[in-house]
């Protein structure tokens, strides 16, 4: 059989089958043109899901009619002006999408750049350009989608299900150019120069309103910038649906920036629990190739590692506020902390001395987390943490009493505030296990796993990152590791951990596996060895406990997610009454 080249119009539909994936991605490539034509403004329309029509009209800079007719050719592009394709600073740069959509479809382009005397009006089915009456800017129409190729017609799906995931790419369009207005069907409005916030409302919806965290982190060599705003730990979703990440402006669903996020939120969100957000990162588009795939929605980074610790590191500063961070001018000396906050014992531990009725032990036992011991009351010098300045300045306020032996119930100034005594406590002795360092256990014979060399080769190039968890291991022939060091009481499947381990940096280039496993372990510890719920405490064991959990990291959230307070408005109890 003889080499033949194959014909423009097979060419241009082998491309849209990559470029030209559903109506959706022909909006997404659309819109993109029409913000690299520095476009303020654009309305979209679909009918039946996009199916019979897809319009996009925008008040860009418009094309001449030399352009317009270059503008269907494939690799005709405007975006590389000096064919550098690692310094890009557009959406688009492939030349490939209008004329990809054009051999799918019945497709026309309307045009005027403002300095022709008329527009110009292109049928890409005929080739022929026409003057039109077309004032500014750029109108696309595309009809009958894939009427030309109708195997990929038979897989559209409904067109309800074709309308959401247009939908889907418009809020994500919108999310990543706020000072952009977006209208779609008449029905979505997104005003341009929208507050950021307003636009994270808009998008996500309103149960997001004072309830996201604002991120803006610099690394230190000013070559890594984030911003935009994470949600608070006890707001989440079900799934990843309003996670919206963005590198230099590019909407992207990439596998770095989404372990980082995770990560992130490990011990303070439940592993299937999503958090929200608006993350921006940029960085010198020569560190980063979006030339992965047509799509461009994937991205290679030159430094994944830096860029993903750099993300965490970021994201837990702003997480890991106290109350006290946002308590104003509260001086941190009102709970006197090198006095009253530190019981010392024979480990010389920094923790905190709690009173509770133990139903074995009797109401007099004191209790005391330290190297899983019951300390009696009589072997420690014991004092509560009351503040000796007013204590309705302090962010958790005056404590009133405790309900169902369950929760401790304090005023606020003009708020009414309920906590969690166990999530409260559980956070507390989490956090103080957590701070502890990491018993080391020598071992005189190294346990040795076999693995195929790939997976070798992959758990040695995060060897560094294990040795900080405890876990110093090594290579033991080509098709072996040898783990020389552990954490003390840890006895793990180690053939299955390590081989998680390998498959996660094969697929990700990085690995949180054990990480997640010290989590589990210490949140379990934390979570059995904390003031239960039913437990009565008196006056001075619950302004203990408030007092501490205003100074202790995650305070608003247990590990496992769940909430340790909430703050009920004294307005909205009168509206209980209707006393307003």
């Amino acid at each position: 059989m003889s080499v033949r080249i194959l014909p423009d119009f097979l060419v241009n539909q082998i491309a849209a089958g990559e470029v030209v994936e559903n109506p959706a991605s022909v909006v997404k490539e659309l819109v993109e043109n029409s913000l690299d034509a520095g476009a303020d403004q654009i309305v979209i329309d679909v009918i039946d899901g996009g199916r019979t029509l897809i319009s996009v009209i925008d008040n860009g800079c418009g094309m001449s009619k030399e352009d317009l007719a270059k503008s269907i050719t494939r690799h005709a592009t405007s975006k590389l002006p000096d064919d550098d394709l690692l310094n890009i600073n557009f959406m688009g740069f492939r030349g490939e999408a209008l004329p990809s959509i054009a051999s799918v479809s019945d497709m026309t382009i309307d045009t005027c750049n403002g300095k022709d005397v008329n527009g110009w009006c292109l049928d890409c089915v005929t080739g022929n350009i026409k003057p039109s009456d077309w004032e500014t800017g750029t109108r696309i129409k595309v009809k009958n989608l894939f009427s030309k190729t109708p195997a990929r017609l038979k897989f559209l799906r409904s067109d309800r299900t074709e309308l959401l995931s247009v939908l889907d790419v418009v809020k994500r369009l919108a999310m990543a150019r706020p000072d952009v207005g977006f209208v779609f069907n008449n029905k979505w409005h997104f005003p341009k120069n929208q507050d950021l916030s307003l636009r994270i409302a808009t998008v996500m919806g309103d149960d997001v309103v004072g309830r996201m965290l604002e991120v803006n982190a610099l690394s230190t060599s000013s070559s890594l910038k984030l911003h935009g705003f994470v949600s608070e730990p006890t707001l989440h979703r079900a799934s990843s649906v309003d996670q919206y990440l963005f590198v230099n402006g590019r909407s992207v669903k990439d596998k770095v920036l989404v372990g980082a996020l995770r990560a992130a939120y490990m011990d303070v969100m439940h592993a299937r629990e999503f958090p929200l957000c608006a993350l921006y990162l940029d960085l010198d588009p020569r560190s980063v190739d979006v030339n992965v795939s047509p799509s461009k929605t994937e991205v290679h980074f030159l430094e994944p590692s830096h860029v993903r610790a750099f993300i965490i590191k970021s994201l837990r500063s702003v997480l890991g506020k106290t109350l006290l961070d946002h308590a104003g001018d509260l001086k941190i000396n009102a709970f006197d902390l090198k006095e009253k906050s530190i019981i010392k014992n024979d480990f010389n531990a920094t923790t905190s001395f709690f009173r509770v009725a133990s139903p074995r032990r009797g109401p007099d036992t004191a209790f005391m987390f330290s190297e899983n011991k019951f300390v009696n009351k009589e072997n420690v010098n014991t004092e509560c943490f009351i503040a000796d300045e007013k204590k309705s300045d302090l962010p958790l306020g005056d404590v009133i009493g405790q309900f169902g032996n369950k929760y401790i119930l304090t005023q606020s100034g003009e708020n009414f505030i309920i906590i969690d005594q166990h999530a409260a406590h559980e956070r507390i002795t989490y956090e103080r296990l957590r701070s502890h360092e990491i018993k080391i256990q020598p071992l005189l014979t190294p346990i040795v796993i076999n693995l195929r060399e790939e997976d070798v080769a992959a758990i040695i190039t995060i060897s560094e990152e294990l040795k900080l968890s405890g876990l110093h291991v090594d290579v033991f022939g080509e098709n072996s590791i040898a783990i020389f060091e552990k954490p003390a009481d840890w006895d793990l499947n180690w053939k299955e951990l390590f081989q998680n381990i390998a498959d996660e940096i094969r697929d990700c280039g990085h690995s949180s596996q054990l990480k997640e496993r010290l989590h589990l372990k210490l949140a379990n510890y934390a979570c059995h060895h904390s003031v239960r719920a039913g437990q009565k405490l008196d006056l001075n064991q619950m302004n203990a406990l408030v007092r501490e959990i205003e100074k202790t990291v995650h305070g608003g959230e247990c590990n496992h997610g769940r909430p340790v307070y909430k703050i009920i408005p004294v307005g909205q109890i009168d509206a209980w009454f209707e006393r307003v």
